[in-house]
């Protein structure tokens, strides 16, 4: 009892530290990114702290089931019951926290994001563009579409009276000196959990029924790979392997839920199943093989130790 307690703890501690650590940087992105943008649509600071927490979320329920499982192995924990626990939490901190986010979208429109970031005469200037081109808001951030003077090396400077293409995409825009180049593991790995973030809040729009069985089966998937905690008797060589695996289940997911996977199982199933459900029984008959290999493993370990 004494180390299911510890490891509920450790679990919780893990799960809400990862979450707001998660949360924070992914809102500083998300502010860096509204610079970068300068939207004339302003968009509200809850607004955007209510989409950093539902990244963040997808994020902690994948590494606080890793951590959970890896503490279990350390400790040697009963793995039915430590499984168990872990199910139960994450599944109760996952529902508490969307509930809680979905409280605080009523008030998100009431709070707008006023803060200065500059006033007139604003560089605009990232040396990593091979151009270096440098634009100066003549009006400041305040007014993005206001006019300006670019500045291209080896030419003469241009006034630009109007900006016309305020509304082009992030990605063409000149980058601030915030610009940084972000590995292509690492955009496709927060692609893939916003992906996630957002399913799990549709299945929750959905009703709680919903929601519970996605969130429900994806995270007894997580939750039955305790054997690749086994592999090494080096935890942190596990903890790698862990990381590999649940990158491959959040691949997984998100290769199943594209409109084109979701039209398969339409026409293969053809109103004889819920289309909504096919996802979560994938994930429950991955979960079930799973939990029958560590079964298995275990019976020839002990048999083998025994001499049967």
């Amino acid at each position: 009892m004494k180390k299911i307690t510890g490891l509920a703890v450790f679990f919780c501690l893990s799960f809400l530290t990862v979450f707001l650590a998660a949360a924070g940087l992914r809102f500083l992105v998300l502010r860096i990114e509204w610079v970068q943008a300068f939207s004339r649509q302003q968009e509200t600071v809850l607004a955007e702290l209510i989409l950093a927490c539902r990244w963040a979320l997808s994020f902690a329920l994948f590494c606080g089931i890793l951590l959970g499982l890896n503490y279990t192995v350390r400790k040697s924990i009963f793995a039915p019951y430590a499984i168990l626990c872990i199910v139960l939490l994450s599944f109760g901190l996952t529902f508490g926290t969307s509930m809680g986010l979905q409280g605080l979208e009523g008030v998100q429109g009431e709070k707008k994001f006023s803060q200065s970031l500059g006033g007139p005469g604003m560089i605009l200037f990232s040396p990593e563009r091979p151009t270096g081109t440098a634009f100066v808001l003549l009006d400041g951030p305040a007014n993005p579409g206001s006019p300006r003077v670019a500045a291209v090396p080896g030419k003469s400077m241009q006034y630009q009276a109007e900006f016309s293409g305020r509304d082009i995409p992030v990605s063409s825009l000149p980058l601030t000196s915030f610009g940084i180049n972000t590995p292509w593991f690492m955009k496709n790995l927060s692609i893939d959990f916003r992906l996630n973030a957002e399913t799990l809040q549709r299945r929750f729009n959905e009703g709680i029924l919903s929601f519970l069985i996605y969130a429900g089966a994806l995270i007894l998937l997580l939750s039955s790979f305790l054997f690749i905690q086994k592999f090494s008797t080096w935890p942190l060589a596990n903890l790698f392997l862990g990381c590999l695996v649940f990158w491959g289940i959040l691949s997984l997911e998100t290769f199943l839920n594209t409109r084109e996977i979701q039209s398969v199982f339409g026409s293969f199933l053809k109103n004889r199943f819920p289309v909504s459900y096919a996802v979560p029984v994938i994930f429950i008959v991955f979960a079930l093989l799973a939990f029958l290999f560590s079964f298995l493993t275990y019976i020839a370990k002990r048999q083998k130790k025994y001499g049967i």
